[in-house]
């Protein structure tokens, strides 16, 4: 793999940090030794996620943005190096799959909004029909999602970690129900207190 910075800092962005003041600090970024692939927190932290967003490039070059969403591990880490995911059918633009005909050049980020943290991911993209490839298939479909139309892997090439300053706190349902949880709890045993209160207080009366 290589550095992240190598292949997001052009000479057209050197020259732009260098302009504004933090060439210095990410020239040492790039100076770091590449690793040789993700690691345990960066493949705890995608088996973790449910959604992630995916651009690619047209012949034309414009670039394409697209939300992808399932089930929490729905995006499968194959090797340090690799890592794929099912193709459902949506609504058959097939935008990506058109892009990665001409352009394999993929990146992706990965956000938990909950711990305000951020992972971006680089690579090569390669797509497959689930009928030519039954073992991949098997591999990354997700139960009860349908039926598989076609595979997507990934084969990396550098990631980052951003920082959190920016990225606003967002809980889904199921978080928010796990929050609040130790709260309700705690309300429901007040209230069972409280009715005996009023019992006694009644019979006092």
């Amino acid at each position: 793999m290589k550095q992240y910075g190598s292949i997001a800092f052009t000479n057209s962005v050197k020259a732009e940090q260098e302009r504004r003041g933090s060439r210095e600090v990410y020239s040492g970024m790039e100076a770091r030794p590449a690793p040789d692939g993700l690691s345990e927190p960066e493949i705890a932290f995608i088996q973790a996620r449910n959604s992630f967003y995916m651009a690619s490039v047209s012949e034309t070059g414009w670039p394409y943005v697209q939300h992808r969403g399932g089930p929490t591990g729905f995006l499968k880490v194959l090797s340090p190096t690799e890592i794929g995911f099912a193709d459902y059918r949506g609504n058959r633009q097939y935008v990506s799959v058109g892009n990665f005909k001409t352009d394999d050049r993929v990146s992706l980020f990965l956000m938990d909004y909950v711990n305000r943290r951020r992972l971006k991911l680089l690579g090569h993209a390669r797509v497959v029909e689930a009928d030519q490839n039954p073992a991949l298939a098997g591999q990354l479909a997700i139960a009860g999602e349908g039926k598989v139309e076609r595979l997507f892997t990934i084969s990396l090439e550098a990631f980052d970690w951003n920082c959190p300053q920016f990225i606003t706190q967002r809980f889904t349902t199921e978080e928010l129900a796990a929050s609040l949880s130790p709260m309700a709890d705690e309300l429901e045993g007040l209230r069972q207190e409280n009715a005996l209160l009023k019992a006694k207080l009644a019979e006092r009366s």
